[in-house]
């Protein structure tokens, strides 16, 4: 392929945005991939020349456009005859309200009768059509020849006829006057002339509208495209920020570090002293609310004078040790003559105690 089959890099992003913005779906592409791909810029540029707007092929593009024809014609023929029975179904109920509360004419009654009796009957006759066309039993039995039985009388009948145009006209004209108020309301209070002639033009008004919402949706396609592209190219510049941040946090991080920890280290021994001055001046204020000067003499004289019983017992104790260490140089000798001294001294009690209720006894 020649070098001027390519495309530079400026031209080759211009036809990415004007084919990826109407023909394709969005592509997150950059000037470096193109540069890296050169092939592909006339490759989407060859695409676009054989996809309409939508993305399709210009002969499925054009299939599809006559299939679309055909439906519309299918469905306004469909919608013609969907609405005119509904008018009529309208007629028949507002007639079945009317009689609840008002006394018809005889000629309203009979137009209202011929036209209910007709349209059922066209629409057993179509059933009955359908169920034959399906090869299916007869339903109840019936034949065609069975229900027009049932037709009204031909007068009857063309007279309803001649009548039914105007009938339906004026409910189509209440229908068209209701969808104008609710479009305008505004039009609620104008004459019937004025009415009519916004009627005639508000199919040319919706059109009109619905024109501008397709072109609103088409602008707001197009900024969403846009949206895209900068949300992609904003992510990789934030992810090459966030790239540079981390390489400076590792190069930088060390050369702190060490810093860093002394001052922590500082911080945490002055906040330990300050911690426990704190609990130390919440134990004196404790002590100080818990003990007065008052309390605190009493408690020092009580102190002063177990302090002197503790010394007099300690005194005792040591003269009794004293003794005890003299008697214990004496040996078991002495403890023989402590156990008989002790059971001398009993016995002196005991006969003491006998003297004492002898004497008692005597007086």
């Amino acid at each position: 392929m020649a070098s001027g089959d390519f495309c530079l890099p400026g031209e080759g992003m211009e036809v990415l945005q004007q084919v990826c913005s109407k023909q394709l779906p969005p592509c997150n592409l950059s000037e470096e991939d193109l540069l890296q791909n050169p092939y592909f810029s006339k490759l989407l540029l060859g695409l676009s020349q054989h996809m309409d707007e939508s993305g399709l092929s210009l002969t499925l593009a054009k299939e599809q456009a006559q299939a679309w024809k055909e439906v519309r014609l299918h469905k306004t023929t469909w919608l013609r005859s969907e609405i005119l029975q509904r008018v009529i179904q309208e007629l028949l109920v507002d007639y079945y309200v009317k009689t609840q509360d008002t006394n018809l004419t005889s000629e309203d009654k009979k137009f209202h009768e011929t036209l209910e009796q007709r349209l059922l009957v066209t629409e057993l006759t179509q059933l009955l059509g359908a169920s034959q066309e399906r090869e299916m039993p007869p339903l109840l039995g019936l034949e065609k020849t069975d229900l027009l039985e049932l037709m009204p009388p031909s007068e009857d009948f063309m007279w309803m006829r001649s009548r039914l145009p105007l009938e339906v006209e004026e409910q189509l004209k209440k229908k068209c006057f209701t969808l104008l108020c609710y479009h305008d309301p505004n039009s609620d209070s104008d004459s019937e002339t004025l009415k009519a002639a916004k009627v005639w033009k508000l199919a040319e008004v919706l059109v009109s509208e619905k024109q501008q919402c397709q072109d609103a949706k088409s602008q707001q396609k197009e900024q969403m495209v846009l949206l895209e592209k900068k949300s992609a190219t904003y992510s990789q510049v934030l992810l090459r920020c966030l790239a540079l941040l981390q390489r400076l946090l590792q190069e930088h991080r060390l050369k702190t570090q060490s810093e860093l920890d002394r001052i922590n280290a500082q911080y945490l021994e002055i906040k330990c002293s300050a911690m426990i001055l704190k609990l130390r001046m919440e134990e004196l204020k404790i002590l100080s609310d818990t003990y007065t000067a008052k309390k605190v003499e009493v408690h020092r004289l009580i102190r002063d004078r177990l302090e002197g019983a503790i010394r007099l017992q300690e005194q005792d104790m040591e003269k009794s040790q004293q003794v005890l260490s003299t008697y214990e140089v004496l040996g078991e000798e002495f403890d023989r003559l402590v156990k008989e001294y002790t059971q001398l001294k009993q016995a002196a009690e005991n006969k003491r105690w006998a003297l004492q209720e002898f004497n008692k006894a005597c007086r």
